[in-house]
């Protein structure tokens, strides 16, 4: 007697697979090199980009992203619609959205680095702190921290003194970007934290244009250094967990 075929039944429903993850874009034009979050071979996964049209830098970061919360819940939402199943942005200001965005669309939201602080904090010997890297320290206000779960004294330095990272990316002079000088900027704002915070054991960098030079910061600071990428590789590893055996 022959065996029953028992069928194998795909699951329709979403236009996109095998791609969980979705991310956020600001409207942007300067480089994206690798390990920039916005650089598609950053990451060893698949994802699913959107770009927020009108969502410049400028606007999220100097101006508190004022008007673009219903433009990025529709963003998501289309994500969604399209197949990822957890959602992040490109811009470490947009914890500001945290949530929002995820009582609007019922999938986990991870909107910001900064997200990682208390993880950090926890690991760290008594008497020793987190400190925070941003493109912007005059902007990144206690309502940001706050919506990240950021201790509201947590020790900070920014980028707005050096003469390519933020000018590139916040002033957006110009579509070219000397990546030496880049990296110096974000080296040079995270040895200031240090010094005048020797309490510092650890750095989180805000900035997700910040994951290329996390490994420069580290040799440079001697603190362990965290970003987007470190949150992101967890985050997916929830979606997706590794099979073993």
């Amino acid at each position: 007697m022959a065996e029953e075929r028992r069928p194998h039944i795909a699951t329709g429903g979403k236009a996109i697979y095998g791609v969980p993850l979705g991310i956020l874009m600001l409207e942007a034009r300067f480089p994206r090199i690798p390990g920039d979050m916005g650089n598609g071979t950053t990451w060893p996964f698949p994802v699913l980009y959107r770009v927020i049209a009108g969502a410049s830098p400028d606007k999220v970061v100097m101006r508190g992203a004022a008007g673009l919360l219903p433009d990025f819940i529709a963003g998501a939402r289309d994500l969604v619609r399209l197949g990822a199943e957890a959602i992040t942005t490109n811009c470490g200001f947009l914890s500001l959205f945290q949530q929002e965005l995820a009582a609007a669309i019922h999938v986990p939201v991870a909107t910001s680095a900064l997200m990682q602080v208390p993880w950090v904090q926890a690991t760290l010997p008594p008497g020793q702190r987190v400190g925070v890297v941003t493109v912007s320290a005059a902007t990144l206000t206690e309502a940001h921290l706050a919506a990240a779960g950021v201790p509201l004294d947590t020790p900070i330095a920014g980028t707005e003194d050096g003469r390519e990272f933020f000018r590139v990316l916040i002033k957006a002079e110009k579509e070219d970007m000397d990546i030496d000088l880049a990296r110096q900027d974000v080296v040079e704002a995270a040895q200031g934290l240090v010094a005048r915070h020797p309490q510092v054991g650890a750095i989180v960098l805000e900035c997700t244009n910040m994951p290329p030079y996390a490994a420069a910061v580290q040799a440079a600071t001697g603190r362990p250094t965290y970003d987007i990428y470190s949150l992101i590789s967890w985050f997916h590893g929830g979606l997706r967990p590794r099979r073993f055996g």
